[in-house]
């Protein structure tokens, strides 16, 4: 299900931000629960983070 920008317009699955996974190298997209800390975002799953 598409998000909701502030104007009420959906965003599209393929305009959300992308990073590279830090441990192994796969891309994962942003989630809602990372919304307040997108920019500390690291690792695409718990088991890269603990496997760093």
């Amino acid at each position: 299900m598409p998000r909701k920008a502030g104007s009420g317009k959906a965003i599209a699955k393929a305009d959300l931000p992308v990073k590279i996974c830090a441990r192994c190298g796969r891309p994962f997209t942003w989630r809602k629960k990372w919304e307040q800390v997108w920019d500390e975002v690291r690792f695409c799953s718990d088991r890269c983070r603990s496997a760093r």
